[in-house]
């Protein structure tokens, strides 16, 4: 009877096909996970070479003008007259103010709209003003410029009286409203990605609507709407057809939003079809500057979300 047991038990089969079809079903997983990864590992790579590179050949272009001219004299030079002198700070001056001044006239209607959005405007009404601000977002700058061009500068040049509205004034309005859709989408999605229970736990308590928003659901989305803050300060900060068209480009220190001035990324678009030798590499340090801003910008905001994460 045990011979007999034995035989039987090994003559039976060491798996089925309902084991061998699991077997390559997991094969097949386990071969489009690995795809997947080496798919989403490649594009990473690509984009931080893509990164790399253009570093490298803005510092490789530009570094023979700050060789020659010195780092300190471009960034603190206020006289900007190829080939003799490339003082940048100008340019400097112009693009640190045209940028905080959309910021501060554009961030705070931003940042109401996204709340009005998100929070206060029934569901038809935000079904329409929510693709209108995406609108914004695809309308080229050009148009912007044209708009500045045409509306802008002719009001300002008539209200403050002044020669001509192609202003630093001028260029802050028209980077507010251009910064606008960014920061908006942005903090509309923060805010609602705030868990439900937040809000309704605060309205239960008997706090009013308004104070929840202002005191429990702004505080919460603070990560996601300074990101969409320095989104918007980057595309202020590197605007360039808009400014061109209202700004006036004079490579001075202005004395005031009142008067003409010429951004950083201006100095380069206007000069870069006919400059050459020393004079392309300065434009290309100008560049360098412009990227070291942009980097700060990012090592801001990680630095903010990261004492938000303690």
């Amino acid at each position: 009877m045990n011979i007999a047991n034995q035989h039987v038990i090994d003559i039976q089969p060491t798996s089925t096909p309902s084991n061998v079809g699991k077997l390559g079903k997991r094969k097949n997983r386990d071969w489009r996970e690995e795809f997947f990864r080496a798919l989403f590992l490649t594009a990473a790579i690509l984009g931080v070479l893509s990164l790399a590179t253009i570093g490298y050949f803005i510092f490789r272009e530009g570094i023979p003008a700050i060789q020659q001219a010195g780092l300190v004299n471009m960034v603190t030079g206020v006289e900007w007259l190829p080939p003799a002198l490339y003082g940048i700070a100008p340019m400097i001056v112009a693009s640190l103010v045209s940028t905080a001044g959309a910021v501060i006239l554009g961030v705070p209607v931003a940042v109401l709209t996204a709340i009005f959005i998100a929070e206060v405007a029934p569901k038809w009404l935000a079904n329409i003003i929510r693709p209108a601000v995406e609108l914004l977002a695809g309308i080229p700058s050009v148009v912007y410029g044209f708009f500045g061009l045409v509306i802008i500068v002719p009001l300002i040049q008539d209200v403050f009286n002044v020669p001509a509205g192609n202003t630093v004034l001028a260029g802050i309005v028209v980077l507010a409203v251009m910064i606008l859709p960014t920061v908006i989408a942005v903090s509309e999605t923060s805010l609602r990605a705030v868990p439900k229970t937040y809000k309704e736990g605060s309205l239960a308590l008997g706090a009013s609507p308004m104070f929840t928003t202002f005191k429990l659901l702004i505080p919460a989305a603070r990560s996601g709407i300074m990101t969409g803050v320095i989104l918007g300060i980057a595309r202020a900060l590197g605007e360039t057809m808009a400014i061109i068209m209202v700004m006036g480009n004079a490579p001075a220190m202005p004395e005031g939003i009142l008067e003409s001035a010429r951004t950083l990324t201006a100095n380069i678009a206007l000069e870069m079809s006919y400059a050459s030798g020393i004079h392309a590499s300065a434009l290309y340090a100008t560049g360098i500057v412009l990227l070291v801003f942009i980097m700060m910008l990012n090592a801001t905001l990680l630095f903010l979300n990261r004492e938000k994460a303690r």
